[in-house]
């Protein structure tokens, strides 16, 4: 074991090595949430990442986030608001109007804090501070300004519904200064939190203060959202400090989970008239209006005969219902709806007639009100012109929102009312365009105008573009293009709807049936798979060892239950059915399909091809027959692609091909019998592709029903209709036209970007390995839609290992084995897939797994317990799982919060 962990943190460090040399492709998978859903960067940071020491938060440099600007540094600054390392150096955007960084791998429509913070300290030697404004996405965000001293840090939080899983914060230049700055932060709430933030509604904090605590300002770990708390100065001849080392709670429905740390601190006043009155100023416009939030908790047991109440003025605005603050427990005031028209505020606490004891605060949040409500590009064309940027390096100063007042240089855009804007026009002609075409362009699925022209594009034009319905002009003169006018384009040529031109392409042919095709291109797609099946030589062990012991117990529970009936069983050979299969790859007529499977009579299964027949050859062999349906989203393409695979790839853990139909519009295949179903049947209720196929291949659609599994529960990875091949000794990746794959299974960075990696099926891997320990589905709907990754990570965050295990094994398992698959799954799940494990090393791990596990069963007992720690394949199941508290009564000015103590809320 000691030796198996010092390897793994030898590798662990190779790969920070590898992570800290290697350029661009590496930067963008640290442009990712950290496992809080954190993002921090420090603006302007040329080295490798670092920890800060006061809040233990990674701070990483700015490079993958934008491609604009230039860093400076600020050889001697204030530690400040206890972030040392993040005012030391910042980025500068002395070129173009609008300069903006990217924050990928949100989550659609949740709530985020952002900050961004500025140290301006003459960095420029100019002596003229900066002003400039600030936007999220096309939203107005904050006018930069205000600088008081040489060294004086600003910065500016807002809370905003973020609508796409990508927002970008701009910087855009307003006057003769040059726009900066040093840090940009992004920390994800609850959704229930902050209940004036809505899809058209941000808020901006004014002032968020602690009364009566002293020194630095509070932020996380004590705030697990990472708000900054500040420090209030108190006149002591005038205001008492109250303070207790209790914790101070939340209830369960809080608003704002104000921590416990804030609210341990409170101040009332000491003389006559016993009242708590302060201000501020308002700098935004006052038509946008102002939301508070005051915070209270009595921190003192009082006397029965005691009482505390009071009530709240803000300006001329009449009072609340007395307020009387809960023991222990955080309450707020607040106003739902903003207050506008002034840019003064007063605030006057005062007791009441009934009270025996003076007024009380611990802690206020002041904001005012920014809207929302302009959509920006749609998400999907956002990605593909995104994608185009980057695949060709376009210099031009696209930055921001492509379709924004000023749409990018080159692009036409429609914009409608309450809908994001789509783009309809790519001029991209005279741009130094080099290589093929990229298949982003396909995803611009609004476009109606396409130059390409005078590039020096190469390859073949893609087919996918044919899938562009608006489409009525494409210009690709002046290219190198080669091969043939792809046939959706001649169809649409011929039928007057688009108008393609060519010309000065000495290679490209213009009758599509005139020009052979690339053979090296066309041979790729005979290889088309990519993953599973050499870890399924070791996974296949594993799959049999549970599934026969998870039997095992069914049996027992149900020896009672009559024993399910196989059709037509008598007809199944005697012998070994494996080897009695027939592998020279038979092609069949319709009408012999009809009569293999009497007339389609009984029905195995379905899938996105259409349904699947049980079968019988003329020597009695049984056989699976997949049928194309009519409604399939899968065409002759896939059908050919699964064809050429099988005929050519055989391997012990691959569903072996029988032979198949194309007879007229009749498409099917035939497979070998696989008489227990799929993986998926038996949960409910991958290197040989990778390594052992030259090129490699992709499986695209790796899940439980696309694994199989025989009479001996031996696992077989079936469908590779959706397979793709890749180069690997040229290409890491490979470039789709479309998102293929089932929803649960999907590698979001593939979801991201259309570009398919092995670590794609990797991902999809560790999801159907999630399901295998857990007994549950990819997506769980009860009570509330949930993937079993986010599922199974909540539960090993608490420590409740014994919990993810499927009930049905009634504990006859190891669990050291159960914690070590559960890593490894989650190894394969992570976000970024330079993080994730290649499927051998899969294999090595979970050859682990179940040598611990054949341990256990032969009597032997493993002396160390596996811990999980994160040497362990990038370990990364911790996440943060805050209860919302706080309780409310309403008034026609105020929110009042206040319940009965009901027992500590789960933290």
């Amino acid at each position: 074991m000691q030796e198996s962990m010092a390897t793994s943190r030898l590798l662990w460090l190779l790969l920070l090595y590898l992570v800290a040399v290697a350029p661009d492709g590496v930067l963008q998978t640290r442009a990712q949430p950290d496992s809080n859903g954190f993002i921090s960067i420090d603006c302007g940071l040329a080295g490798p990442s670092y920890v800060d020491e006061t809040n233990n938060l990674t701070y990483q440099p700015d490079a993958a986030f934008t491609d604009a600007g230039e860093n400076h540094n600020i050889p001697s600054y204030n530690v400040l608001l206890g972030l040392q390392g993040l005012y030391g150096d910042l980025r500068s955007f002395p070129n173009g109007t609008r300069n903006c960084y990217t924050l990928r791998s949100l989550t659609a429509g949740n709530k985020y804090l952002f900050r961004a913070s500025f140290m301006y300290g003459y960095y420029d030697g100019l002596v003229i501070p900066p002003v400039f404004d600030l936007y999220i996405g096309l939203n107005y965000w904050a006018t930069v300004e205000g600088w008081s001293l040489e060294r004086s840090a600003l910065w500016w939080e807002a809370i905003v519904v973020v609508a796409d899983n990508s927002v970008q914060v701009c910087l855009v230049k307003t006057g003769a200064t040059t726009p900066f700055i040093s840090g940009l932060e992004l920390r994800p709430l609850k959704s229930s939190m902050y209940p004036q933030v809505n899809v058209t509604q941000g808020l901006v904090v004014v002032s968020r203060r602690s009364m009566g605590q002293t020194g630095t300002t509070i932020r996380y770990p004590d705030d697990p959202y990472d708000r900054i708390w500040q420090p209030t100065k108190i006149n002591t001849t005038r205001w008492t400090v109250i303070s207790t080392e209790e914790t101070v709670r939340n209830y369960d429905d809080d608003k704002f989970e104000a921590p416990s740390k804030v609210l341990q601190t409170a101040i009332t006043p000491r003389i006559a008239p016993y009242n708590i009155q302060f201000e501020w100023c308002l700098s935004a416009n006052p038509s946008s209006g102002c939301i508070h939030v005051f915070y209270f908790s009595e921190l003192e047991s009082l006397p029965s005969k005691a009482v505390r109440q009071f009530y709240i003025n803000i300006n001329d605005n009449p009072p609340g219902e007395g307020y009387t603050p809960p023991y222990l427990y955080s309450g707020a005031v607040f106003n739902t709806y903003p207050y506008r028209g002034y840019t003064k505020y007063t605030v006057m606490i005062n007791a009441t007639a009934n009270s025996t004891l003076p007024p009380i605060i611990n802690a206020f949040e002041s904001f005012y009100v920014i809207s929302t409500a302009k959509f920006g590009t749609d998400s999907q064309d956002v990605s593909a012109i995104t994608a185009i940027k980057m695949n060709y390096g376009v210099t031009k100063n696209w930055m921001g929102d492509p379709c924004d007042t000023v749409a990018w240089f080159g692009l036409t855009c429609s914009s409608a009312i309450a809908a994001p804007s789509r783009i309809t026009g790519a001029n991209m002609s005279f741009s130094s365009l080099n290589g093929d075409i990229s298949s982003a362009f396909a995803n611009l699925t609004a476009v109606q105008y396409m130059d390409l022209s005078y590039n020096n594009l190469t390859g073949s034009i893609p087919d996918a573009l044919s899938q562009l319905l608006s489409l009525t002009t494409l210009d690709l003169t002046g290219n190198n293009l080669s091969g043939s006018i792809p046939p959706g384009l001649l169809k649409k040529i011929q039928a007057g709807s688009l108008n393609l031109r060519y010309g000065n392409n000495p290679n490209l042919c213009g009758n599509g049936n005139s020009c052979t095709r690339d053979k090296v291109k066309s041979r790729l797609a005979i290889y088309t798979v990519a993953l599973v099946v050499m870890a399924l030589v070791v996974v296949s062990a594993v799959v049999t060892y549970i599934l026969l012991r998870r039997k095992k117990q069914e049996w027992v529970n149900n020896s009672a239950k009559p024993q399910k009936n196989e059709t037509s069983m008598s007809h199944v050979p005697t012998g070994d059915y494996q080897s009695s299969l027939r592998l020279e790859n038979r092609r069949f007529t319709y009408n012999e399909l009809a009569m293999i499977t009497n007339n389609f009579q009984h029905v195995l299964g379905r899938g996105g091809f259409g349904y699947v027949y049980n079968g019988f050859l003329e020597d009695g062999t049984q056989v699976a027959v997949k049928l194309r349906s009519e409604s399939s989203t899968q065409g002759v393409r896939e059908f050919l692609t699964e064809v050429q695979i099988l005929t050519r790839i055989h391997h012990k853990n691959l569903v072996s091909m029988i032979g198949y139909c194309k007879d007229e519009d009749y498409m099917a295949l035939v497979y070998e019998y696989m008489s227990e179903g799929t993986l998926q049947e038996h949960i409910i209720g991958l290197e040989y592709l990778h390594k052992g196929c030259n090129p490699p291949l992709i499986h695209r659609d790796v899940k439980t029903t696309n694994i199989l599994l025989n009479g001996k529960l031996e696992a077989k990875v079936a469908d590779f209709g959706l397979s793709k091949a890749f180069n690997r000794d040229m290409y890491t990746h490979v470039s789709t036209n479309t998102l293929v794959g089932t929803v649960g299974y999907v590698d979001p960075e593939y979801q991201s970007t259309l570009q398919l990696t092995v670590k794609s099926d990797v991902f999809s891997f560790g999801v159907v390995l999630l399901e295998l320990v857990t007994g549950k589905q990819a997506i769980l709907r009860d009570p509330e839609p949930i993937g079993v990754i986010q599922w199974t990570k909540l539960r090993l965050a608490r420590g409740e290992i014994e919990s993810i295990v499927d009930e049905r094994m009634n504990g006859d398992h190891d669990i050291n084995s159960v914690w070590k698959v559960a890593n490894v799954a989650l190894a394969c799940t992570a976000q970024a897939s330079m993080q994730r494990p290649t499927m051998t090393d899969v294999v090595a791990q979970l050859q682990e797994c179940l040598e611990l596990e054949e341990g256990r069963a032969g009597g032997g007992m493993t002396q160390s317990f596996y811990t999980g720690n994160n040497d362990d394949l990038n370990s990364s199941y911790n996440t943060n799982a805050y209860t919302a508290t706080s309780a409310s009564q309403s008034s026609p000015v105020f929110e009042m919060v206040e319940r009965m103590v009901i027992g500590p809320a789960t933290r």
